[in-house]
């Protein structure tokens, strides 16, 4: 499965890497590298547990256009 996975450096430096598709999927790394191998497996964990607790695995995601002056 592939998963949207966003990308912000915090106030101390580090990455911090959220799957906006499962609600509360969050890592961090000391760079993009690593905070995407961390996401990867926090995502394996969060799919692991809803299924589990028979949770919906993902929330719906929608695109939207919004115009920019």
């Amino acid at each position: 499965m592939k998963f949207p996975v966003t990308l912000e450096r915090d106030e101390t430096g580090m990455v911090v890497a959220e799957c906006p598709a499962i609600p509360g999927c969050v890592s961090q790394g000391r760079t993009d590298e690593e905070a995407v191998a961390n996401i990867r497996e926090a995502i394996i964990g969060c799919l692991e547990v809803r299924a589990e607790q028979g949770i919906p695995l993902t929330v719906r995601i929608v695109e939207i256009d919004v115009a920019v002056a």
